[in-house]
């Protein structure tokens, strides 16, 4: 038997046969992921456990970071893997050649988890885990402040959730996103981004790293978190007082690993990759700590009655079916456009917001068709994008973020435009709002 065949075949007995391991690979696996350690310790562990002589060296990046960095040094690699939940940085890499081509060994994965596909059909990721997208909220802060419990994202619009609510920067983080993305995608363009706007005048704070949002609810230093959904469930799991609910309009994808182009030890990563994918591998996500949904659906005969499976739960079936390229093409794009409209704007546009939530308290009281058009007139100038869907995903517009030499120049102006769109449709809409408010009373 060779040492590949050896190797193989003990991955895919679940990595139970030690005495192969004498032939298995050795040295270090480096691994780029903008996981964190809660999920990173005990996979490096059990990895290490299960192939001994090799140790797992995690690097810690958001994943954008972690992108520009494969991007920045892959002259002189020196990492094996990139490990993350968002499928289109995937195809980003893949697209800019510094992923290689590797089909797992492993068995009883389907092809598709709710309406997506858990691996690229080309080989160069593989989907080890699934997520979805939601509302996380803190039972006894609710109840301290009279919250709600939220059922869906236009809920958080609510006046009851002014400055009561968080959420990471979707340029920093990759589950943000695919949260941002997956509205878009579900309610469209100007829909969208309306909703978003809506519910963005009651964030209390926008975090640059995704698990500051989660952390935030779970200490009660905020009520209400935008998250992805395994850190809410791995709350729960630890005690704290916290729910979580999927939206109408969300998704699940697959949280990914691809071995990067020369990696330096190939037979590390492929292992990695078996590992993850191994019914060991798999049953590791079902830890308290970790509460990722598996892709391997018999591994959920070993998880509590509670706890969510993709493969059987109609929810799932019913979520929207995330188009992956649409979003890689206009990712720079909509990013951007939340940092502009969004987290840089985030005073003005709670300013305005507050406002217009004493016109419906007015209106609530009395009703006046003169504020309730103002009114209208100042969430339309809110909800007011400076480009649409087409120019969003247009060569032009990417080109000023992804373009060459006057690539800089040319996104520092496309930014300013839209910062100054931004602030001059939130003076027009307080304007607005205060006429609203002084003819409601």
């Amino acid at each position: 038997m060779t040492r590949r065949i050896a190797l193989t075949g003990a991955l895919a007995l679940g990595l139970a046969a030690p005495a192969v391991w004498a032939q298995a690979p050795s040295g270090k696996v480096t691994v780029v992921t903008s996981f964190s350690k809660d999920v990173t310790d005990p996979i490096k562990k059990a990895f290490e456990t299960a192939v001994p002589g090799v140790t797992l060296e995690v690097q810690n990046r958001n994943t954008n970071a972690g992108v520009k960095y494969l991007e920045e040094t892959k002259a002189n690699n020196q990492v094996d893997l990139f490990w993350a939940s968002a499928p289109d940085a995937f195809e980003v890499l893949k697209g800019k050649k510094l992923l290689v081509q590797y089909k797992p060994k492993a068995t009883g994965i389907p092809d598709k988890i709710g309406s997506y596909p858990i691996n690229d059909p080309a080989g160069f990721y593989s989907g080890f885990a699934a997520s979805g997208y939601g509302i996380m909220w803190n039972e006894r802060y609710a109840k301290a402040n009279k919250l709600p419990e939220p059922k869906d994202w236009q809920d958080l619009a609510e006046p009851a959730f002014f400055d009561h609510v968080s959420i990471a920067s979707p340029a920093r983080s990759g589950t943000t996103h695919l949260t941002i993305e997956t509205i878009l995608q579900g309610e469209g363009w100007e829909k969208g981004w309306r909703t978003i706007k809506d519910m963005s005048g009651n964030f209390r704070s926008i975090t640059e790293r995704s698990f500051g949002v989660p952390e935030a609810v779970n200490s009660g230093q905020v009520g209400v978190g935008i998250v992805i959904d395994f850190f809410a469930f791995s709350a729960q799991a630890s005690g704290f007082p916290v729910k979580f609910v999927y939206p109408t309009v969300t998704t699940v994808v697959p949280a990914n690993v691809g071995i990067v182009a020369s990696a330096p030890n190939q037979a590390g990563a492929e292992a990695f990759v078996e590992f993850l994918l191994s019914t060991s591998g798999q049953e590791v996500l079902l830890q308290p700590g970790i509460r990722r949904l598996p892709v391997n659906p018999a591994v959920y005969a070993k998880a509590g009655e509670d706890y969510p499976n993709p493969f059987t739960d109609p929810r799932f079936q019913k979520m929207i079916g995330f188009d992956v390229d649409k979003s890689e093409v206009r990712t720079a794009v909509v990013d951007t456009l939340f940092d502009q409209l969004i987290s840089f704007q985030l005073d003005a546009l709670k300013d305005v917001t507050k406002t217009l939530h004493a016109v419906d308290a007015a209106l609530a009281k009395k009703p006046n068709e003169k504020a309730r058009a103002f009114a209208g007139e100042a969430r339309d100038l809110i909800a007011a994008m400076p480009v649409s869907e087409e120019q969003a995903a247009s060569a032009e517009l990417r080109g000023a973020f992804t373009g060459g030499k006057q690539k800089g120049a040319r996104q520092a102006e496309v930014e300013a435009q839209w910062a100054s769109f931004a602030r001059d449709n939130y003076a027009k809409a307080k304007a607005k709002a205060e006429e609203a408010l002084k003819a409601a009373r």
